[in-house]
Protein backbone atom coordinates (compact mmCIF):
# COMPACT_ATOMS: atom_id res chain seq x y z
CA UNK A 1 0.00 0.00 0.00
CA UNK A 2 1.37 3.48 -0.79
CA UNK A 3 0.69 6.68 0.32
CA UNK A 4 -1.12 8.31 -2.59
CA UNK A 5 -3.59 5.38 -2.38
CA UNK A 6 -4.21 7.08 0.66
CA UNK A 7 -4.07 10.05 -0.63
CA UNK A 8 -6.33 9.16 -3.41
CA UNK A 9 -8.91 7.71 -0.70
CA UNK A 10 -9.66 10.46 1.39
CA UNK A 11 -9.82 12.75 -1.79
CA UNK A 12 -12.73 10.58 -3.16
CA UNK A 13 -14.79 10.60 0.33
CA UNK A 14 -14.82 14.38 0.87
CA UNK A 15 -15.66 15.18 -2.17
CA UNK A 16 -18.31 12.21 -2.23
CA UNK A 17 -17.58 11.51 -6.26
CA UNK A 18 -14.64 10.13 -8.36
CA UNK A 19 -14.88 12.45 -11.05
CA UNK A 20 -15.19 15.87 -8.87
CA UNK A 21 -11.79 14.09 -6.82
CA UNK A 22 -10.04 13.17 -9.83
CA UNK A 23 -10.41 16.94 -11.32
CA UNK A 24 -10.61 19.08 -8.24
CA UNK A 25 -7.88 17.45 -6.17
CA UNK A 26 -5.79 15.02 -7.89
CA UNK A 27 -5.11 16.13 -11.35
CA UNK A 28 -5.36 12.93 -12.67
CA UNK A 29 -8.48 10.85 -14.63
CA UNK A 30 -11.57 9.68 -13.20
CA UNK A 31 -10.21 5.87 -15.23
CA UNK A 32 -7.11 6.29 -13.63
CA UNK A 33 -8.40 7.04 -10.06
CA UNK A 34 -11.38 4.42 -10.32
CA UNK A 35 -8.41 1.50 -10.79
CA UNK A 36 -6.12 3.12 -7.74
CA UNK A 37 -9.25 3.35 -5.73
CA UNK A 38 -10.10 -1.03 -6.30
CA UNK A 39 -6.25 -1.78 -6.33
CA UNK A 40 -6.79 -0.12 -2.64
CA UNK A 41 -9.60 -1.78 -2.09
CA UNK A 42 -8.03 -5.35 -3.23
CA UNK A 43 -5.17 -5.07 -1.30
CA UNK A 44 -7.72 -3.80 2.09
CA UNK A 45 -9.96 -7.06 1.39
CA UNK A 46 -12.93 -5.30 1.64
CA UNK A 47 -15.15 -2.90 0.13
CA UNK A 48 -14.87 0.68 1.13
CA UNK A 49 -17.07 2.86 -1.05
CA UNK A 50 -20.41 2.43 -2.44
CA UNK A 51 -20.60 3.43 -6.11
CA UNK A 52 -23.80 4.85 -7.20
CA UNK A 53 -25.34 6.59 -10.53
CA UNK A 54 -24.10 10.18 -9.39
CA UNK A 55 -21.27 9.18 -6.63
CA UNK A 56 -19.81 7.31 -3.76
CA UNK A 57 -20.45 7.01 -0.10
CA UNK A 58 -18.28 5.07 2.47
CA UNK A 59 -19.30 1.82 3.55
CA UNK A 60 -19.20 0.55 7.06
CA UNK A 61 -15.72 -0.14 6.83
CA UNK A 62 -14.54 2.58 4.79
CA UNK A 63 -15.66 5.20 7.30
CA UNK A 64 -13.16 3.07 9.89
CA UNK A 65 -10.58 3.19 7.30
CA UNK A 66 -11.13 6.99 6.28
CA UNK A 67 -10.36 7.99 9.63
CA UNK A 68 -7.11 5.71 10.05
CA UNK A 69 -6.31 7.16 6.30
CA UNK A 70 -6.31 10.76 7.47
CA UNK A 71 -4.35 9.90 10.98
CA UNK A 72 -1.61 8.25 9.01
CA UNK A 73 -0.90 11.03 6.26
CA UNK A 74 -0.64 13.41 9.00
CA UNK A 75 1.72 11.49 10.64
CA UNK A 76 3.84 11.14 7.65
CA UNK A 77 3.42 15.50 6.88
CA UNK A 78 4.41 16.05 10.49
CA UNK A 79 7.43 13.44 10.17
CA UNK A 80 7.90 15.71 6.35
CA UNK A 81 7.70 19.26 8.50
CA UNK A 82 9.48 17.86 11.50
CA UNK A 83 12.75 17.02 9.73
CA UNK A 84 12.62 19.94 7.62
CA UNK A 85 12.62 22.25 10.74
CA UNK A 86 15.48 20.28 11.93
CA UNK A 87 17.46 20.90 9.11
CA UNK A 88 16.48 24.70 8.63
CA UNK A 89 16.59 27.60 11.10
CA UNK A 90 13.67 28.65 13.23
CA UNK A 91 11.52 31.07 11.21
CA UNK A 92 8.25 33.01 13.37
CA UNK A 93 5.38 30.96 12.74
CA UNK A 94 1.61 31.89 12.37
CA UNK A 95 -0.40 29.06 11.73
CA UNK A 96 -3.79 29.36 10.39
CA UNK A 97 -6.85 26.95 10.50
CA UNK A 98 -9.97 27.05 7.84
CA UNK A 99 -13.05 24.84 7.81
CA UNK A 100 -13.69 22.75 4.80
CA UNK A 101 -17.25 24.13 4.82
CA UNK A 102 -16.11 28.07 4.63
CA UNK A 103 -12.90 27.79 3.51
CA UNK A 104 -13.85 28.89 -0.14
CA UNK A 105 -14.53 32.73 1.26
CA UNK A 106 -12.34 32.98 3.98
CA UNK A 107 -8.99 31.53 2.64
CA UNK A 108 -7.34 34.94 0.36
CA UNK A 109 -7.89 37.01 3.06
CA UNK A 110 -6.68 34.70 5.82
CA UNK A 111 -3.44 34.65 3.73
CA UNK A 112 -2.95 37.70 2.51
CA UNK A 113 -3.10 39.97 6.00
CA UNK A 114 -0.24 38.18 8.22
CA UNK A 115 1.02 40.66 10.95
CA UNK A 116 2.96 43.89 9.18
CA UNK A 117 7.13 44.04 10.19
CA UNK A 118 7.63 40.42 9.92
CA UNK A 119 9.18 39.80 6.48
CA UNK A 120 10.37 36.05 7.69
CA UNK A 121 7.55 35.06 8.53
CA UNK A 122 6.09 31.37 7.78
CA UNK A 123 2.45 31.26 7.35
CA UNK A 124 0.67 27.56 7.59
CA UNK A 125 -3.00 26.54 6.56
CA UNK A 126 -4.41 23.65 7.50
CA UNK A 127 -8.31 22.71 6.61
CA UNK A 128 -10.03 20.94 9.10
CA UNK A 129 -13.68 20.37 10.39
CA UNK A 130 -14.82 23.30 12.55
CA UNK A 131 -15.12 20.83 15.17
CA UNK A 132 -11.21 20.14 15.33
CA UNK A 133 -10.41 23.15 14.00
CA UNK A 134 -11.56 24.47 17.96
CA UNK A 135 -10.11 21.79 19.49
CA UNK A 136 -6.82 23.29 18.16
CA UNK A 137 -7.28 27.06 19.08
CA UNK A 138 -8.07 24.99 22.42
CA UNK A 139 -4.53 22.84 22.46
CA UNK A 140 -2.58 26.02 20.98
CA UNK A 141 -1.99 24.20 17.96
CA UNK A 142 -3.19 26.76 15.61
CA UNK A 143 -3.08 30.13 16.20
CA UNK A 144 -6.09 31.36 14.38
CA UNK A 145 -8.86 29.80 12.52
CA UNK A 146 -11.73 30.77 10.21
CA UNK A 147 -14.94 28.57 11.33
CA UNK A 148 -18.36 27.35 12.97
CA UNK A 149 -18.26 28.74 16.27
CA UNK A 150 -18.60 25.51 18.18
CA UNK A 151 -19.43 25.19 21.78
CA UNK A 152 -17.96 23.54 24.57
CA UNK A 153 -14.04 24.49 23.90
CA UNK A 154 -12.68 26.57 26.99
CA UNK A 155 -10.53 29.79 25.85
CA UNK A 156 -11.68 30.10 22.78
CA UNK A 157 -12.55 33.21 21.46
CA UNK A 158 -15.01 33.67 18.20
CA UNK A 159 -15.35 36.95 15.87
CA UNK A 160 -18.72 36.67 13.98
CA UNK A 161 -17.82 36.95 10.42
CA UNK A 162 -21.25 37.01 8.98
CA UNK A 163 -24.44 35.16 9.36
CA UNK A 164 -24.54 32.66 6.18
CA UNK A 165 -28.11 32.15 5.33
CA UNK A 166 -28.92 28.33 4.25
CA UNK A 167 -30.62 26.87 1.22
CA UNK A 168 -32.29 23.44 -0.56
CA UNK A 169 -30.11 21.70 -3.08
CA UNK A 170 -32.34 19.28 -5.00
CA UNK A 171 -32.33 17.54 -8.50
CA UNK A 172 -32.26 19.74 -11.32
CA UNK A 173 -35.68 17.13 -12.40
CA UNK A 174 -36.89 17.67 -9.24
CA UNK A 175 -40.90 18.40 -8.90
CA UNK A 176 -40.06 21.56 -6.74
CA UNK A 177 -37.10 22.82 -8.87
CA UNK A 178 -39.07 24.84 -10.75
CA UNK A 179 -40.49 27.21 -7.70
CA UNK A 180 -38.24 29.95 -6.44
CA UNK A 181 -38.66 29.18 -2.51
CA UNK A 182 -39.01 25.38 -1.10
CA UNK A 183 -41.60 25.58 1.96
CA UNK A 184 -41.21 23.74 4.79
CA UNK A 185 -44.49 21.46 4.43
CA UNK A 186 -43.25 20.57 1.06
CA UNK A 187 -39.95 20.01 2.35
CA UNK A 188 -41.04 17.97 5.49
CA UNK A 189 -42.65 15.39 2.78
CA UNK A 190 -39.28 14.79 0.71
CA UNK A 191 -36.17 12.55 0.93
CA UNK A 192 -34.16 14.11 3.07
CA UNK A 193 -30.12 14.17 3.23
CA UNK A 194 -28.42 15.29 6.00
CA UNK A 195 -24.91 17.60 5.26
CA UNK A 196 -24.35 17.61 8.41
CA UNK A 197 -22.62 14.99 10.00
CA UNK A 198 -19.23 16.56 10.68
CA UNK A 199 -20.83 19.55 12.10
CA UNK A 200 -22.84 20.35 15.38
CA UNK A 201 -23.38 23.80 14.57
CA UNK A 202 -24.72 23.36 10.80
CA UNK A 203 -27.07 20.15 12.97
CA UNK A 204 -28.28 22.45 15.68
CA UNK A 205 -29.43 25.21 12.76
CA UNK A 206 -31.46 22.91 10.78
CA UNK A 207 -32.93 21.29 14.15
CA UNK A 208 -33.68 24.96 14.82
CA UNK A 209 -35.14 25.56 11.62
CA UNK A 210 -37.29 22.87 11.29
CA UNK A 211 -38.62 22.72 15.27
CA UNK A 212 -39.43 26.83 14.13
CA UNK A 213 -41.74 25.76 11.50
CA UNK A 214 -43.31 22.51 12.77
CA UNK A 215 -41.90 20.23 10.36
CA UNK A 216 -39.73 17.06 11.53
CA UNK A 217 -36.44 15.84 9.08
CA UNK A 218 -35.49 12.20 10.14
CA UNK A 219 -32.43 12.01 7.63
CA UNK A 220 -32.51 9.20 5.00
CA UNK A 221 -29.01 9.41 3.83
CA UNK A 222 -26.07 10.87 5.35
CA UNK A 223 -23.46 12.88 3.21
CA UNK A 224 -19.66 12.79 5.00
CA UNK A 225 -20.00 16.44 3.70
CA UNK A 226 -21.41 18.61 1.73
CA UNK A 227 -20.18 17.17 -1.65
CA UNK A 228 -21.12 14.03 -0.99
CA UNK A 229 -24.41 14.92 0.13
CA UNK A 230 -25.18 16.46 -2.97
CA UNK A 231 -23.76 13.31 -5.00
CA UNK A 232 -26.80 11.77 -2.86
CA UNK A 233 -29.12 14.49 -3.92
CA UNK A 234 -28.40 13.61 -7.14
CA UNK A 235 -28.81 9.87 -6.76
CA UNK A 236 -31.21 9.57 -4.47
CA UNK A 237 -33.94 12.38 -5.78
CA UNK A 238 -33.74 13.99 -2.18
CA UNK A 239 -32.59 17.38 -0.83
CA UNK A 240 -30.34 18.37 1.83
CA UNK A 241 -30.46 22.16 3.69
CA UNK A 242 -26.81 23.78 3.31
CA UNK A 243 -24.59 26.51 3.96
CA UNK A 244 -25.59 29.30 1.18
CA UNK A 245 -21.84 29.04 -0.16
CA UNK A 246 -22.14 25.41 -1.22
CA UNK A 247 -23.78 27.13 -4.38
CA UNK A 248 -20.11 27.36 -6.12
CA UNK A 249 -20.27 23.72 -5.72
CA UNK A 250 -23.27 22.55 -7.67
CA UNK A 251 -23.51 20.05 -10.48
CA UNK A 252 -25.27 20.40 -13.41
CA UNK A 253 -27.89 18.34 -12.45
CA UNK A 254 -28.30 19.90 -9.41
CA UNK A 255 -30.21 23.57 -8.22
CA UNK A 256 -30.53 25.31 -5.07
CA UNK A 257 -33.39 26.80 -3.88
CA UNK A 258 -34.52 29.71 -1.08
CA UNK A 259 -36.28 28.67 1.44
CA UNK A 260 -39.66 29.95 2.59
CA UNK A 261 -40.62 30.91 6.17
CA UNK A 262 -38.12 32.68 7.76
CA UNK A 263 -34.88 31.87 6.16
CA UNK A 264 -32.18 29.73 8.91
CA UNK A 265 -28.59 31.11 8.93
CA UNK A 266 -25.47 29.29 10.03
CA UNK A 267 -22.42 32.05 11.65
CA UNK A 268 -18.71 32.55 10.00
CA UNK A 269 -16.32 33.15 12.79
CA UNK A 270 -12.32 34.22 13.47
CA UNK A 271 -11.76 32.14 16.03
CA UNK A 272 -8.52 32.16 18.51
CA UNK A 273 -7.32 31.05 21.75
CA UNK A 274 -7.37 34.10 24.62
CA UNK A 275 -4.83 32.36 26.44
CA UNK A 276 -2.25 32.36 23.33
CA UNK A 277 0.87 34.03 24.16
CA UNK A 278 2.03 34.80 20.75
CA UNK A 279 2.99 38.16 19.41
CA UNK A 280 2.10 37.21 15.79
CA UNK A 281 -1.39 36.64 16.54
CA UNK A 282 -1.85 39.92 19.12
CA UNK A 283 -0.38 41.94 15.91
CA UNK A 284 -2.68 40.16 14.01
CA UNK A 285 -5.96 40.64 16.33
CA UNK A 286 -4.82 44.33 16.38
CA UNK A 287 -5.90 44.42 12.63
CA UNK A 288 -8.71 41.70 13.40
CA UNK A 289 -11.50 44.50 12.04
CA UNK A 290 -9.42 45.57 8.95
CA UNK A 291 -9.38 41.31 8.29
CA UNK A 292 -13.56 41.11 9.02
CA UNK A 293 -13.84 43.89 6.69
CA UNK A 294 -12.41 41.97 4.05
CA UNK A 295 -13.88 38.68 4.47
CA UNK A 296 -17.31 40.50 4.67
CA UNK A 297 -16.77 42.70 1.40
CA UNK A 298 -16.62 39.40 -1.00
CA UNK A 299 -19.51 38.87 -3.03
CA UNK A 300 -20.78 35.72 -1.41
CA UNK A 301 -21.13 37.79 2.17
CA UNK A 302 -22.39 40.66 0.76
CA UNK A 303 -25.06 38.55 -0.79
CA UNK A 304 -25.24 37.06 2.79
CA UNK A 305 -25.96 40.52 4.73
CA UNK A 306 -28.08 41.67 2.16
CA UNK A 307 -31.06 38.99 2.81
Amino acid sequence: MELRHLRYFVAVAEEGSLLTAAQRRLNTSQPSLSRQIRDLESEVGVQLLERQPRGVTLTAAGRVFLDHARLALLQVQAATEGARQTAQPQKPTLSIGISRRVGGHVAPPASAYPPRGSPDLQVTLSTQSSPELALALMQGKLDIAFLRPEKDNEGVVFKQLAKEPLIAVLPAEHHLASRKKIRPQDLAREIYVSSARTSPVLQEVIQNYAARVGITLNAKYEGENISSAMSLVASTGGISLVPLYAQNMLAPNVVARALDGGTPTVELALGYNRENPSPLLRRLLSRADELVANVQNQSIIRYVEAQ
